[in-house]
């Protein structure tokens, strides 16, 4: 059979487009997974260090369990050393191409292909896009972003008037205690009326000893339950500022018990 020159020349132009097209698709899906393992690397570096600030916060509440980014991003096996995908990642059973169901309903619910010679049918491997796979771990890392920030937002604010600036919560405390010493005094006063305390002991107790009480039960109560989770240093406490409160109330209390009961009289 003889071969024209056009219609060899038409072969190798077809051949040469078979070939240009064969070189890019090559170049594209070289492309494809260069971009695939870069988006993996970032991937792996970004629940590394979300692994590494949830250590800090453990830390810092006192319940420090280290995170296992590389695990995280893994997910439990499939018994043969392959991970399971973004499906087994904790909290996101039936994800994509992985639909969780009951072991003895397995052998309905995966699809099978028969093998020649009457062989046992064989279960057909789910095809897995990596490409899926990665936004479906982009979006978790997303979601586990926004619940860290959530967290350390919490962890920067004190149990005791987490809303409240400083000052009003220092203000608020140190007043507290010394409405709590004032209630003391009362007693104090009540047991000097019936001779159980004598005048001087009042005094002591009315001019120091129940502003000093309640100046380091504020003092206190602000390092324990008034100081963040997460603070860098020792936060704020007011020492004057408490320390002129107590000082001027608790006697003020006095000074407008005594006018109330001259009033009264």
């Amino acid at each position: 059979m003889t071969v024209s020159f056009e219609e060899y020349a038409a072969l190798a132009r077809q051949l040469a487009e078979q070939h240009r097209a064969g070189v890019q698709h090559a170049a594209a899906e070289s492309e494809r997974r260069r971009d695939l393992h870069a988006a993996a690397d970032y991937l792996q570096q970004r629940l590394t260090t979300q692994g590494q600030r949830l250590d800090q916060l453990g830390r810092a509440i006192g319940l420090y369990q280290p995170a296992s980014a590389a695990g995280a991003f893994a997910g439990p096996g499939t018994g043969d050393g392959a991970p399971a995908g973004a499906a087994g990642v904790p909290g996101r059973s039936g994800v994509g191409a992985y639909p969780q169901v009951p072991a003895g309903e397995a052998r309905l619910a995966l699809p099978t292909a028969v093998s020649p010679a009457g062989a046992l049918p064989a279960q057909r491997a789910v095809a897995v896009d990596p490409a899926v796979e990665l936004e479906l771990a982009r979006r978790m890392a997303d979601e586990a972003d926004r619940h860290g920030q959530q967290a350390e937002l919490l962890a920067q604010r004190p149990v005791l008037l987490p809303t409240w600036s400083p000052l009003a919560r220092a203000v608020t405390i140190y007043a507290g205690c010394a409405a709590a010493a004032g209630v003391l005094m009362l007693a104090l006063v009540l047991a000097s009326g019936v001779g159980l305390v004598d005048g001087f002991t009042l005094g002591a107790w009315i001019c120091a000893g129940l502003p000093a009480v309640a100046f380091f039960g504020g003092y206190l109560v602000l390092g324990r339950w008034g100081r963040p989770a997460m603070v860098e240093g020792a936060p704020p406490r007011y020492l004057p500022l408490g320390f002129l409160i107590c000082f001027l109330l608790v006697p003020m209390a006095y000074c407008a018990y005594l006018l109330l009961v001259r009033g009264l009289r």
